[in-house]
């Protein structure tokens, strides 16, 4: 079961979604075409198998036009489902339900996207011990509900934000003179409820790293044999994560090396949106 997020956190991305499609006059095509008080029934339904995420978005969206809709769900976030299934049925002013349509359909594609490729990933390495997390390349204003889309697919987010925790990079390492010294400096100013991760891009940097003592060490670009030499140089010390060069092709040989976690940024920077139609009764 995964947990909703709330609407209160939803409905302010819906509502500016929906001012930017309805502009200056509104919908001038359903405003010439369409009776004032004129009703309509219809389905979301999917057109190619995946995995159901944001039928909450499509809900606000059209009660933000008209809060006396209906909106059934006849699925729930984190289903899979296949092409002809039905998601939900919605009984609402016509022009409000068409003007809303856009705006439900662009939110529930992209986060059913989102989660159906994290499902592909979750997939592909089935029986390993390690997990598919996501980054922060989020599209800008939608990282909360893709990483919801993540947790849908089967994935485990990531820091939501530079807040988070202590993730240094190489830019870091490179300003700090060291990945020594810059755990060491993350160290010193981190309180005991943050974690530090460092980014190393090599064996030599990785034995550093440990000596500073770090939570968890990402592994950037590293080879599967080098992935497997850190796994055994490490032995259970320090939580591993590989990042870099990640793609379905590669996930499971990665995954096999026996590292914790691996993230991948494509969950939702590359995540193609799954087609799903909103069709009149």
């Amino acid at each position: 079961m995964i947990a909703p997020l709330p609407d209160l956190l939803i409905e302010p991305i819906v509502r500016a979604a929906l001012a930017e499609d309805l502009g200056r006059a509104g919908d001038l095509t359903a405003q010439a075409c369409i009776d004032a008080d004129a009703t309509l029934e219809a389905t979301f339904g999917a057109r190619q198998t995946g995995i159901i995420s944001g039928l909450a978005c499509a809900r606000l969206a059209i009660l933000a036009l008209d809060p006396s809709a209906r909106f059934e769900a006849l699925a729930a976030d984190g289903d899979k489902v296949a092409p002809g299934a039905v998601l939900a049925r919605v009984s609402a002013n016509a022009r409000a339900l068409l003007s809303a349509e856009r705006t439900a359909l662009n939110l529930l594609g992209r986060l059913s996207g989102v989660a159906t490729l994290t499902g592909a990933y979750v997939a592909a390495i089935a029986g390993t011990s390690a997990r598919i997390v996501d980054t922060r390349k989020t599209t800008p204003g939608l990282r909360a509900l893709e990483k919801y889309a993540v947790r849908c697919g089967g994935g485990v987010n990531h820091r939501f934000g530079l807040d988070d925790a202590i993730l240094i990079k190489d830019n870091h390492v490179a300003a700090c003179g060291g990945v020594g010294e810059a755990v060491r400096r993350a160290r010193a100013a981190a309180g005991h409820l943050t974690k530090v991760e460092v980014e190393v891009d090599s064996l030599d940097q990785l034995t550093e790293a440990l000596a500073a003592g770090p939570d968890v060490i990402m592994l950037d670009n590293f080879s599967v044999p080098d992935l497997k030499r850190a796994v055994a140089e490490t032995a259970g010390r320090v939580q591993l994560e590989a990042s870099g060069g990640v793609n379905l092709t590669t996930v499971r040989a990665i995954a096999e090396t026996g590292v914790q976690v691996i993230s991948v940024g494509a969950l939702t920077h590359s995540a193609p949106v799954l087609d799903i139609g909103l069709d009149a009764a």
